[in-house]
């Protein structure tokens, strides 16, 4: 006992000596569960190395903008960052798999689909000198309409919102016009009627308070976008080993913690949507089958794209299913 005791001051001791510092950037705010979760795990990282290593955490772009995080912490401006996983696709293409609509249905599902993307990231994150830590979900995207639907045929001669190549081709499969409108002016378009539609998340609804425009929402699940939070390589492997340790469990606690803090944050979302007077429903049954046949269709189309890679995933998930 006094052995150990000896020994576990001996640790604590040496990584008390070494003071180190990491800034990690993020482009959400502060107020956003995916922060709340950086600013936590920042905290369990410091109290489990009393203090020889203390994260920083610069939410809302302070440090660099959110699509230019990841190539900041790559060439070492910053120690750590968190990004949408999305944002990376046009340098590691892989990291759209999440992404594809209509493929992942369910939370379950989510995490099957980054279980068999998670080697892969770490893969094209090793070459290019950086680490993931942990991923966590934005709550389920799901459908806005002005007028209740149930079919594709609904949507034929439209106007839905589109922010990205996935949005755009969903549009063009259900006949609808894409029109292109940030998030910030969703309001003044659906006031104006320049569109009629969209797919985002609950959360997104709620924040931007949409129940004054439009009344129907439907709970399809289209997607389930991911952040990463990642660190230079270097950085940390310039920590002692006991720290390095002392961050990989928090960075597994950390996912666990924001996957249940996503799931949470999804169904709070969906109650106020209700509690404003829109109907939250689900989709017909056929129409939620046309959109699963969608989907089969979009990855097809994404390995096309992607090449063997991103066999590496849709073959295994497919499979598991």
């Amino acid at each position: 006992m006094k052995t150990y005791l000896i020994a576990a001051l001996t640790v604590a001791a040496s990584m008390a000596h070494a003071q180190t510092q990491w800034k990690l950037a993020t482009g959400y705010r502060a107020e956003s569960f995916h922060t709340q979760n950086i600013a936590q795990f920042a905290k369990d990282v410091e109290q489990a190395t009393s203090g020889a290593l203390r994260i920083e955490v610069h939410p809302n772009n302070e440090l660099f903008k959110l699509n230019d995080i990841r190539q900041a912490v790559q060439d070492g401006k910053v120690q750590a960052g968190e990004t949408i996983m999305t944002s990376m696709v046009k340098d590691i293409p892989i990291a759209g798999a999440d992404a594809i609509p209509f493929v992942v249905g369910s939370y379950d599902d989510a995490r099957r689909m980054w279980d068999l993307q998670r080697p892969l990231i770490d893969k094209h994150f090793a070459e290019r000198g950086l680490k993931a830590l942990y991923a966590v979900p934005w709550p389920p995207q799901g459908l806005y309409a002005g007028t209740p639907v149930k079919s594709s045929a609904d949507f034929k001669g439209t106007r839905m919102r589109t922010y990205n190549s996935s949005t755009v081709r969903i549009a063009q499969m259900l006949g609808a016009t894409p029109v292109d409108v940030p998030m910030v002016d969703v309001n003044k378009a659906l006031a104006s009627g320049r569109m009629d539609n969209m797919i985002t998340s609950a959360v997104t609804g709620v924040e931007n308070q949409v129940w004054g425009q439009i009344k129907n929402y439907y709970e399809i699940n289209a997607w389930f976008p991911k952040n990463i939070v990642f660190v230079n390589l270097k950085a940390f492997d310039s920590l002692p080993p006991a720290t390095r340790q002392a961050v990989l469990k928090a960075s597994q606690q950390a996912e666990t913690r924001g996957w249940a803090m996503s799931q949470a944050v999804a169904s709070e979302s969906t109650l106020e949507l209700k509690s404003k007077g829109m109907k939250v429903d689900r989709i017909p049954a056929d129409f939620e089958a046309e959109l699963k046949r969608m989907g089969e269709k979009f990855s097809r189309e994404w390995v096309r794209t992607v090449g063997n890679e991103a066999n590496n995933i849709f073959v295994p998930y497919y499979i598991q299913r």
